[in-house]
């Protein structure tokens, strides 16, 4: 009886810590033009080792090919990884951009 009484304690312990799942509101939106957004997203991608290899439009989106770049160590390129810049209802959406561009992408947007 004390073990039931131990496991129901606990169990309400860890249904009380848990982080709720799913309140996201999902990707920031931006109003900006695409044009800023790109270049925004270059910058930031430069500066953190990225090299942009290619930019394509489909639509009104722009894909962003990049890889990560040697930094000087002469030990080749990283694979070619691509984010979405999605124009939609007058806004800008980042797509598939690693989190650390995008905490830069979206200081640079919000001054």
């Amino acid at each position: 009886m004390r073990a039931v009484g131990v496991l129901a304690a606990a169990g309400l312990l860890l249904i009380g810590t848990a982080r709720p799942v799913a309140q996201g509101k999902g990707p920031k939106k931006y109003a900006v033009t695409t044009d800023h957004a790109l270049a925004v997203s270059k910058e930031a991608l430069g500066k953190h080792g990225y090299e942009v290899d290619r930019v394509e439009t489909s639509g009104h989106d722009y894909v962003v090919w990049y890889r990560l770049g040697n930094k000087g160590k002469g030990k080749g390129k990283g694979p070619p990884a691509k984010m979405v810049i999605h124009r939609t209802e007058g806004r800008v959406v980042f797509l598939s951009t690693p989190s650390v561009v995008l905490v830069d992408i979206d200081v640079r947007l919000k001054l």
